[in-house]
């Protein structure tokens, strides 16, 4: 069921230092920021040559992203994306073994404008889980 790995994300408090950290001490290619306001962040990737980095900040007061910086307030990593052939096949599969999926369990389109779900952290070591239909 489970595909490569999409992407590592990590929560940061600002992403204009953060993008010029990855392009100017690593030189590494960082995409424009993009506002995803269905899940309260602005996003930018760095592309690697066998997955990418998602650096997330907070977009809005309610941002998921908001509270986890309050706990972290250097930013940390916040979720592993793995890909999926089938979302919906591997959401029924995961919720039929146990797993919680947040939200209404239903996908939303994720910033690689595919459809994604998250998976409970404590259903998975502790770690965030997202899902992305490949």
């Amino acid at each position: 069921m489970i595909g490569r790995l999409n992407h590592v994300a990590i929560a940061v408090p600002d992403l204009k230092a953060a993008s010029a950290l990855y392009a100017n001490s690593l030189g590494a290619s960082v995409s424009a920021p993009q506002a995803e306001p269905a899940h309260g962040v602005t996003v930018v990737f760095i592309t690697l040559p066998n997955t990418k980095i998602e650096l997330l900040e907070p977009l809005g007061e309610n941002s998921p992203i908001a509270s986890f910086l309050q706990k972290n307030p250097s930013g940390g990593i916040h979720h592993v994306c793995y890909e999926v052939a089938d979302i919906l096949t591997a959401r029924d599969k995961l919720k039929a073994s146990g797993a919680r999926v947040l939200g209404d369990g239903e996908p939303k389109i994720g910033a690689h404008g595919k459809p994604v779900l998250f998976l409970h952290p404590k259903d998975f070591n502790g770690t965030l889980i997202e899902l992305e239909q490949a």
